[in-house]
């Protein structure tokens, strides 16, 4: 049996106010006068008070990444060039300001600029071939657990897949409370949504063990505190869920909901939160327990789910979702065991898909 040899996050920070802090993480970095930091910065705090309190010095470039839509290969690469065009000389790190998309951005561009020939090329399992530019991971929405996992999460020429290697794990991450104050409430629900699916899928995976448990256990009493008890310390509560649903399906894997999701996010582009509660919304065959309480949480939080996407859509469209879900083996492996590939069909999967 050969076992895991799992790379954490060596370096956090937590807590109210700690994004003070990102500036000091910054200059030990810093070794030399001209030496620069790239800000991979979500355009939604373009103007607004986080905006004044990026610790920027003259010489680092700071972008204001656009994620109305998933995170593509070629907006890595472009983003990748950008940086390179600016100064010849290797960057002293690059930070990811935003939520799970802005992250992942960060992560693959670290990656890309030490890894030549274009992200689409490393879209698999431990294809990266030389370490990262250092990286630091700071969420302003909580739930993907995008600031814990080793994937940066991209749409390719080919799939959605992603940069999944243990250089794609972040030297640093700064998980300020404060940060997540004022997400509208279907985004909020979304993303924390993601955790919420990450632990059922999780707990209820054939690749579970006691250390994927204790993290989705955790994680998964903190989603009920936030989106069941409104707890007074939610946010503060979320962001922790948020990193031990991301350390749960580490050690395990995710499932069903999040195979069929890459199919509705790689075809008909919709984002990573609500795709999963899409999807996770007609898994109760799979789900039973969780798919209840995620209609209760629904509710509670007057979310209105998008309904009936998919069943006017034309048959050579739900066949290429189709295609994107089935690929997603270890996901697939993960809810039924070996031989799973006899129970994954392409009848199964589009009945789901109709029913979207």
């Amino acid at each position: 049996m050969s076992f895991k040899n799992f790379k954490v996050v060596p370096k956090m920070i937590y807590g109210r106010g700690s994004f003070a802090e990102l500036d000091n993480v910054l200059n030990v970095e810093r070794k030399q006068e001209d030496d620069y930091v790239v800000f991979l910065v979500d355009d939604v705090h373009k103007g607004k008070p986080l905006e004044t309190r990026i610790p920027l010095k003259p010489q680092d470039l700071i972008i204001w990444v656009n994620v109305d839509d998933e995170p593509t290969t070629e907006q890595i690469d472009n983003l990748t060039k950008e940086v390179q065009a600016f100064n010849a000389k290797q960057a002293v790190s690059v930070v990811g300001l935003g939520g799970g998309s802005t992250i992942d951005i960060a992560k693959a561009v670290s990656l890309m600029l030490t890894n030549p020939g274009g992200s689409a090329k490393y879209q698999g399992w431990d294809l990266i071939e030389h370490p990262a530019v250092h990286h630091v991971g700071i969420p302003t929405i909580s739930g993907t657990g995008a600031e814990a996992s080793r994937t940066a999460v991209l749409c390719g020429p080919e799939r959605k897949l992603g940069l999944n290697s243990d250089y794609t794990v972040f030297d640093q991450i700064i998980m300020d409370p404060e940060l997540i104050q004022g997400v509208p409430t279907d985004q909020w629900f979304y993303t924390g949504m993601d955790c919420y699916i990450h632990c059922i899928e999780s707990l209820e995976g054939t690749f579970l063990n006691e250390f994927s448990k204790s993290y989705g256990e955790k994680a998964l009493a903190l989603c009920r505190e936030v989106y069941l008890d409104d707890h007074p310390d939610k946010d503060d509560k979320l962001m922790m869920a948020s990193f031990m649903g991301g350390m749960s399906i580490a050690y395990s894997q995710v499932g069903a909901c999040h195979a069929v999701s890459y199919g509705l996010g790689y075809v008909l582009g919709y984002h990573h939160g609500i795709g999963n509660c899409i999807a996770f919304d007609v898994l109760e065959d799979f789900y039973p327990e969780g798919v209840a309480e995620f209609r209760q949480m629904l509710k509670k939080h007057n979310v209105t789910l998008p309904k009936g996407i998919c069943k006017d859509l034309p048959n050579e469209t739900i066949d290429k979702m189709v295609k994107v879900a089935k690929s997603m083996g270890p996901l697939w492996h993960n809810v039924y065991g070996d031989g799973w590939e006899e129970k994954v069909t392409d009848e199964m999967l589009t009945a789901l898909y109709r029913r979207m």
